[in-house]
């Protein structure tokens, strides 16, 4: 009983020893990564990330409108966005500059995530919200890749790069069951989107009393669309991987393009592309007004 208990002690002690050890090794660099993201030029940074991401909902939704009302061209995503942008004057460089200004959206989300400095917590609600913060710092890197590699020349995402990864986690134990429980997340994050279209209060994520009241006015006009389009089409790519799952088939799965498509067929039809559409580019609109008055907390 007693070697038992001394070994117990001597196993605290050296648990005890090895957490000391690694808080002398983490604080350091705690504390170098506070004084980072405490520097004023990396709320800039963010700030110049949220107008990148707004140019390009903006491009992705103006082009896909224009379709709906039969003005040339498809229905598009992000990436069909940066394709586009790609082909105009001057593409390339706005290229560079959307894509460093995603690395500082990134960076945000993932300081957001790792860090907590806007307070979340760490219970299951916080931990989903941090959850969300990290998984669209991923998104936006796959993006501002994307976007650093078309401006380079050496080609972007593959239009099938989703029916690519389902492909192969068809391959894997469980992979249909992984696939499925993805498209549920991808409806549920879509009906979030809508939740939050209806009950945000902009006031809490704004600096309010910078703004003018058609700042405001607009502001909320604008987030309530955005984020209501935004939903709709999440909740749609969540069905298109569903019916992946179902029918052992990576074909089903579309992304931004392929849901507006499926908007545009009865019983929707082309009005309810079009709406929809806009809301993709009021929501562009809308992230060029966070990038100016958002409440950006990293310290």
């Amino acid at each position: 009983m007693a070697i038992r208990f001394v070994n117990r002690k001597a196993k605290a002690e050296h648990m005890a020893q090895r957490k000391a050890a690694t808080d002398r090794i983490k604080q350091p660099i705690k504390q170098g990564a506070q004084q980072v993201v405490g520097n004023p030029w990396f709320e800039r940074f963010a700030r110049f990330g949220y107008a990148a991401k707004g140019v390009v909902y903006l491009v992705a939704g103006v082009l896909s409108v224009q379709a709906a009302f039969g003005l040339g061209g498809a229905p598009t995503n992000t990436n069909g966005a940066l394709q586009k942008i790609v082909t105009e004057p001057f593409g390339k460089v706005l290229l560079v500059l959307i894509g460093l200004g995603l690395i500082g959206y990134v960076l945000l989300r993932f300081v957001q995530a790792l860090m907590d400095p806007e307070h979340k917590g760490s219970d299951a609600k916080g931990i989903a919200n941090r959850a969300g913060y990290f998984i669209s710092g991923l998104v936006y890197t796959g993006l501002a890749w994307t976007a650093l590699r078309l401006a380079a020349g050496t080609g972007g995402a593959s239009a099938n790069q989703s029916q690519s990864w389902v492909t192969r986690l068809f391959g894997l134990p469980f992979g249909r069951w992984l696939i499925a429980i993805a498209g549920l997340i991808v409806i549920g994050g879509g009906l979030l989107q809508l939740y939050k279209a209806y009950r945000t209060d902009f006031s809490e994520h704004f600096i309010w009393n910078k703004m003018t009241a058609a700042e405001r006015t607009w502001s909320v006009r604008l987030g309530r669309l955005g984020l209501a389009a935004r939903g709709v089409v999440q909740v749609i790519v969540g069905y298109f991987l569903l019916q992946a799952a179902l029918l052992l088939d990576p074909n089903k799965v579309q992304g931004t393009d392929g849901a507006l498509q499926l908007l545009a067929q009865p019983p929707f039809g082309l009005w309810a592309m079009a709406v929809v559409a806009f809301g993709l580019a009021a929501y562009g609109m809308y992230m060029f007004e966070v990038a100016r008055y958002s409440r950006i907390v990293t310290s």
